[in-house]
């Protein structure tokens, strides 16, 4: 049973933050070997792309902090690297939701079932993906603004594959979702974002400086290690946050909807069935 004990990846009932925490993390366990790899390589494609915008910026690794005089180039490398965070986010959460569904359900999704394009609904994904990115890049060009975009935007990629929404309609589910309960899903998702930022930014720094206290770093290189580290860091952390979006929509589902008690009375039909539908 999904519910049988406190190891359990979600269990069948509304769960304390620090249960969903948890919770992400025993997801991340058991779906490291195909979320982390995903992962290293959207983190690698990332941080090439946002080298040149760092050099424009004229920041310096390993921090890439602002430089005086720099202030419009650095707050568009900000603005870019929201949108790229979102947009890995996402993509990760389509493997992890399916995977967090399959465990409220008592069932371990294997590798070769989670990497199956079939009914993985990627293109919608991939869609949705551009759409969340090009939100929150403008978004993040307001400032605070980003705060209210990244808490709204966690559930997509679950309502898209786990709710089977029209893919439209998946960011409206994901605001829904995130403001019930005076917006607890929301500040959640803020949350596991402000953890996972003080790892990566300890890590980050950390290893960097390290290496370098060993006088390990080439200064010629420094720029393209410090892109090393930090792919390695959020190949990490992108995973995390994406498998907390998964299992926070399925207890927010829980708390609000009565997702466990419908589950619980499932007799005629697949308990999968009334999983897809009950979002619907």
């Amino acid at each position: 049973m999904p519910d049988a004990g406190p190891t359990a990846v979600l269990p069948r009932r509304p769960l304390t933050v620090g249960e969903l925490l948890d919770s992400a993390v025993l997801l991340l366990r058991a779906q490291a070997r195909v979320l982390v790899p995903v992962a290293l390589a959207l983190a690698v494609a990332e941080q090439l792309l946002l080298y040149p915008l760092r050099l424009f910026a004229g920041t310096a690794p390993p921090v890439w902090f602002l430089e005086s005089g720099r202030f419009g180039a650095y707050w568009l490398l900000l603005a870019v690297g929201a949108a790229t965070e979102a947009v890995v986010v996402l993509l990760l959460g389509n493997p992890a939701a399916r995977a967090a569904g399959a465990a409220l359900l008592g069932r371990t999704v294997g590798a070769r079932e989670l990497l199956r394009p079939a009914s993985a609904r990627w293109g919608a994904t991939l869609l949705l993906a551009v759409l969340v990115g090009v939100v929150m890049c403008g978004f993040a060009l307001f400032g605070p603004v980003w705060i209210v975009g990244f808490a709204l935007l966690g559930a997509v990629a679950p309502a898209l594959v786990v709710d089977r929404v029209h893919p439209l309609r998946a960011p409206l589910r994901s605001a829904a979702l995130a403001v019930r309960g005076a917006g607890r899903a929301g500040w959640i998702r803020l949350l596991g974002y402000l953890v996972w930022w003080i790892v990566r930014l300890g890590l980050g720094i950390g290893v960097y400086l390290g290496l370098d206290s060993f006088d390990l770093v080439d200064r010629a290189w420094a720029g393209w290690l410090s892109l090393a580290v930090w792919a390695g860091v959020n190949a990490v952390a992108y995973p995390a946050l994406a498998c907390l979006d998964a299992v926070l929509h399925l207890e927010t589902r829980m708390r609000t909807e009565g997702l466990d008690i419908r589950l619980s009375r499932a007799r005629a039909g697949t308990p999968e069935a009334v999983l897809l539908a009950a979002g619907r």
